[in-house]
């Protein structure tokens, strides 16, 4: 193997400043690409901030590997949200393929949600790579349905983690948001679409509250994978009472700001709500 290339990108910042302009430079707090506009082209652009290193492709194995390369350095590196990746004809180079074999990549990246291209502007590293996991995942979810059990329990760890530690961090304002949330779901025992899109937004905010950002992007992960199970897994008012009362008990120990009692009780609803879905899991396989 030939020693490492070295090719270097900038960090571009799309956001738009109060007074109007757009920045150059993104900070390592840029904001998501997603959210704007279309970006504007800056050929003037110069990037040597950051440092990709490349390996020489083997042949034959031209697009697979140009894409394993480029997703391990995008979710690895130090690229932060907003960087702008070299042009095509410099990662061809770099790589030793052809400028077909890169085109072909980037898109494959761009379908799995990693990358943003813009044409007459370049391709961009997107906000955030955790969309990454349920594109992917989805797909042995799809052919081994019984994987959904284990990520049950992911998701279950994951939870009471989130409910410890939002007890040990909340503040006042999300307090009350919690209680909105819980309210929501004794108004709507019998409207079980308002019923679940209270209790999305409750774990949401616990998780928003664990003021912990790899923790929160991974419950949103999970959370996408079992989205139908769960919504399948409660159909009845008698669940949606059920889920109601331990929701309750989540809710008032994080308002106590007590992290033990946070634990037990999501360790209780996860139990249970583990079950519906798990249920809801065996019969979506057999239909």
């Amino acid at each position: 193997m030939l020693p490492l290339s070295r090719v270097t990108c900038q960090p571009v910042d799309q956001s738009v400043h109060p007074t109007g302009t757009r920045g150059r430079v993104a900070s390592s707090r840029a904001g998501p690409l997603s959210k704007l506009g279309a970006v504007p082209a800056y050929p003037d652009d110069d990037p040597t901030s950051l440092r990709l290193e490349l390996e020489l492709v083997p042949k034959g194995t031209a697009v697979g590997e140009v894409v394993k390369q480029l997703i391990a350095l995008l979710t690895v590196g130090d690229l932060v949200p907003g960087s702008r990746l070299p042009p095509e004809r410099q990662l061809a180079e770099q790589l030793g393929v052809g400028r077909s074999a890169v085109r072909e990549a980037l898109a494959a990246l761009e379908i799995l949600g990693i990358v943003s291209v813009r044409p007459g502007s370049g391709t961009y590293l997107r906000d955030t790579t955790s969309e990454l996991l349920p594109t992917t995942l989805s797909w042995g979810m799809m052919l081994n349905a019984a994987r959904t059990r284990e990520l049950i329990e992911v998701r279950s760890g994951l939870e009471i983690q989130a409910a410890t530690y939002a007890a040990q961090r909340v503040d006042d304002e999300a307090v009350e948001a919690l209680r909105g949330f819980v309210h929501t779901m004794r108004d709507s025992l019998d409207d079980l679409d308002a019923f679940l899109q209270a209790d999305l937004r409750f774990h949401l905010q616990i998780a928003v509250s664990a003021d912990n950002v790899v923790l929160r992007d991974l419950l949103q992960s999970t959370r996408s994978l079992l989205r139908l199970w769960v919504e399948r897994g409660l159909s009845e008012r008698s669940q949606a009472e059920v889920a109601y009362r331990e929701h309750l008990a989540v809710f008032e120990a994080i308002s106590r700001r007590d992290p033990d009692a946070a634990l037990e009780a999501m360790r209780a609803h996860m139990a249970t709500a583990g079950e519906r879905v798990g249920h809801a899991d065996v019969e979506g396989s057999q239909r």
